[in-house]
């Protein structure tokens, strides 16, 4: 299984990015799909996830509101949609997948991760 995470880069705070997953090596749709963040000197943690399905979602309290998971399974590709991002969204992203088909956001659910991509967002 990989997955290739795309999409970081440089943003003005109040604006917006998307990022792209794509994965390979598996039944995508089965799988839950997860975006975690980790910051310079921080812990990672779980910012979105996204059921096998599609039909359910959960966000981190912090980007609840900001940030849109969605999955298009024809393309085996899972997005985080990024809306008014502040500075502390700063980090390193990475998608992962799990071995089950729920919402999880602990990452030991998480058994596949992408190699991850920055976002950097300036004030």
């Amino acid at each position: 299984v990989q997955l290739q995470a795309s999409g970081g880069g440089l943003v003005q705070a109040g604006g917006s990015l998307r990022l792209s997953c794509a994965a390979s090596g598996r039944t995508f749709s089965r799988y839950g799909m997860g975006w975690f963040r980790q910051a310079p000197g921080k812990e990672r943690e779980f910012v979105a996830g996204i059921s096998g399905s599609g039909t359910g979602t959960d966000y981190a309290d912090s980007v609840k509101g900001r940030f849109t998971i969605s999955r298009d399974s024809a393309k085996n590709t899972v997005y985080l949609q990024m809306n008014s991002v502040k500075p502390e969204d700063t980090a390193v992203y990475y998608c992962s997948t799990s071995d089950y088909s729920g919402l999880y956001s602990r990452p030991i659910y998480y058994r596949y991760w992408g190699q991850g991509t920055l976002v950097t967002v300036s004030s």
